[in-house]
C-alpha cells in the first residue's frame, strides 16, 4: 500500500508556482495584507501536501486529514481577515483567533468520529457562540455591518451543524462542506465589499471565491443526484488557481495605482507635487475664464528651514514640513489645492469666489498658524514665512506669467524683509515697525521667527 497519493503533485507543484509568483510580485510593495495573503496560499500548499497522506494507514492518514483541512480552512479565515476595512481594531485579532480556534477544533472532533461524537455538539455551538460573544462584548466601543454578517453566518452554521452531523451516512462529510462553504462563502463577500471596483482583479478574485465556496454545495449535490457521474478531482481544484491569480492582478493593480500616486504627489508630505499642481492651475484658470470669476495663487517660502535641517537634523526638517502641509491643508477650502513644488517651498490656488481681500485675509491666516509653536523631535520650533499673492486675471492672465508673478512678490516681501531686519540691527529704525507695516494688496506678506 502506497503511503503518499502521488495525485495530489500536480495540484501541489501548481499551487507552489502560484505562490511563488504571487510572492515575487508582493516583494515589490509588501504590506499587512500582502503578507496576509501568502501566507494564506503557503497554507493552500500545506493543504495540498497534507492530503499527499491520506492514504497512508493509521495515525499518518489522520494527521495528514487534520493538518490539510486545517489549512484551507485557516486560508480561508486569513483571507477574510486581511480584507476587513477594520483590520486594526483589536476586537479583530479575538475574532481571528477564535474562528482559527473554533474550525480547528471542529475538524479534528470530525475526522476521529465516531468516538468523539459527543464533543460535535458543543462544538458547533461554539461556531455561532465564540463570535457572537465577541460582537457582543464589543459591541458599545465598536460596530460594523461585516462584523454582524459574519455573526450570523456562523450562527447559521451552527444550526445547519446542528442538524446533519449526527447523520449516520454522510453526516460528517456534510458538516465538513458547511464549514468550507461558510469560510469561503464569507471571503467572497469581504472582498467584494473591499474592492468595488471595476477592475479584472477584483472581478477574477471575487468570481472565483464564489466558485470556490459553490464547490462545497455542488459536489455533494452531484454525489447525491448524480453519482454516477465522475468528475475529477482538478476540476474542482479550479477555483483555487482562478483566485490566485485574480489576487495577482489585484497586488499589480495595487501597485500600478501606487506609483501613478507617487508620480503626482510629494512622497513625504502626501500634497500634490509641481506636475499635479500645474495642472490644476490650468485647470482653475481655464474654468475661472469660462466662468468670468478670480483665481488666486499663494507661493509660500519658509524661512530659515536650513537653520532647522542644519540644528535638528533632516529627519526634524521633514518633520518639519509635513506639520507645515498639514497646517496648510487645514486653512484652505476642499476646493482649493495645496501642493509641495519645492523643497521649503508650497504653492495654495485658491478658487470660487475669491478675490484679492480674501486672498490676503488667508496668508495672514497662514503666518498666524505659522507663527504658532510647532514641536518637532521634542524641541519647540517657530518657522516664519514669506508668501506671495496674485490673482487672475488682474495680475496675469497667463499659467506661467501669474506664478512668476506670485514669485517675484514673494521674492520682493523676503528681501524686504531681510533688508528691514538689518535696519533694525543697526538702530535706524524700531523693531516695531515690521509689525506695524499694514499689508498692501497685491503685494507680498512676511513673517520671520525662528527658534530651536
Amino acid at each position: 500500500m502506497n503511503v503518499l497519493d502521488w495525485t495530489k503533485l500536480p495540484d501541489l507543484a501548481a499551487v507552489a508556482l502560484l505562490t511563488c509568483a504571487f510572492a515575487s510580485v508582493a516583494r515589490r510593495g509588501q504590506t499587512p495584507m500582502s503578507r496576509l495573503w501568502l501566507t494564506g496560499w503557503l497554507l493552500i500548499a500545506l493543504h495540498f501536501a497534507a492530503f499527499m497522506f491520506l492514504t497512508a494507514p493509521g495515525i499518518l492518514g489522520l494527521l495528514g486529514a487534520d493538518i490539510g483541512l486545517a489549512s484551507l480552512t485557516a486560508a480561508g479565515v486569513l483571507f477574510t481577515y486581511a480584507s476587513i476595512p477594520y483590520r486594526q481594531e483589536p476586537s479583530s485579532r479575538w475574532m481571528l483567533a477564535s474562528l482559527l480556534a473554533t474550525n480547528t477544533l471542529y475538524i479534528c472532533l470530525t475526522n476521529v468520529s465516531p468516538s468523539a461524537d459527543w464533543a460535535l455538539t458543543p462544538a458547533a455551538l461554539l461556531f455561532g457562540g465564540i463570535p457572537l460573544l465577541v460582537a457582543l462584548l464589543t459591541a458599545r466601543r465598536f460596530q460594523h455591518f461585516l462584523r454582524w454578517m459574519i455573526v450570523i453566518l456562523y450562527c447559521s452554521l451552527s444550526v445547519f451543524l446542528l442538524l446533519v452531523q449526527h447523520r449516520p451516512v454522510n453526516g460528517s462529510d456534510l458538516a465538513l462542506n458547511g464549514v468550507l462553504f461558510t469560510v469561503y462563502f464569507v471571503c467572497c463577500l469581504h472582498f467584494w465589499f473591499s474592492y468595488r471596483r471595476a477592475s479584472t482583479g477584483a472581478f477574477i478574485t471575487i468570481a472565483g471565491f464564489l466558485t470556490w465556496a459553490s464547490v462545497f454545495v455542488v459536489a455533494p449535490c452531484m454525489q447525491a443526484f448524480y453519482p454516477t457521474v465522475h468528475i475529477e478531482s482538478e476540476v474542482w481544484n479550479l477555483p483555487k488557481y482562478v483566485v490566485a491569480v485574480g489576487m495577482i492582478l489585484l497586488l499589480l493593480e495595487d501597485q500600478l495605482e501606487h506609483n501613478r500616486y507617487l508620480a503626482l504627489h510629494d512622497e513625504l508630505t502626501g500634497l500634490p507635487n509641481r506636475r499635479l499642481f500645474q495642472d490644476r492651475l490650468t485647470v482653475a484658470l481655464e474654468r475661472a475664464r469660462r466662468s468670468g470669476a478670480k483665481a488666486s495663487l499663494l507661493v509660500i517660502d519658509l524661512d530659515h528651514f536650513k537653520q532647522v535641517n542644519d540644528t535638528l537634523g533632516h529627519h526634524a526638517g521633514d518633520l518639519l514640513l509635513q506639520q507645515v502641509g498639514a497646517l496648510f491643508l487645514g486653512r484652505v477650502r476642499n476646493c482649493d489645492t495645496v501642493a509641495r513644488t519645492g523643497g521649503d517651498e508650497f504653492s495654495i490656488i485658491l478658487e470660487d469666489s475669491v478675490n484679492a481681500e480674501s486672498a490676503h485675509q488667508v496668508a495672514e491666516s497662514l503666518l498666524q498658524n505659522l507663527s504658532q509653536p510647532l514641536t518637532v523631535e521634542g524641541r519647540i520650533v517657530r518657522v516664519g514665512a514669506s508668501i506671495g499673492v496674485a490673482l487672475y486675471p488682474d495680475d496675469a492672465t497667463e499659467m506661467e506669467a501669474l506664478c512668476i508673478a506670485a514669485d517675484l512678490r514673494m521674492y520682493d516681501e523676503k528681501n524686504f524683509t531681510r533688508g528691514t531686519k538689518e535696519e533694525i540691527a543697526a538702530g535706524k529704525i524700531l523693531p516695531q515697525t515690521v509689525a506695524d507695516e499694514p499689508a498692501q494688496p497685491g503685494f507680498g506678506i512676511a513673517s520671520e521667527r525662528f527658534s530651536a
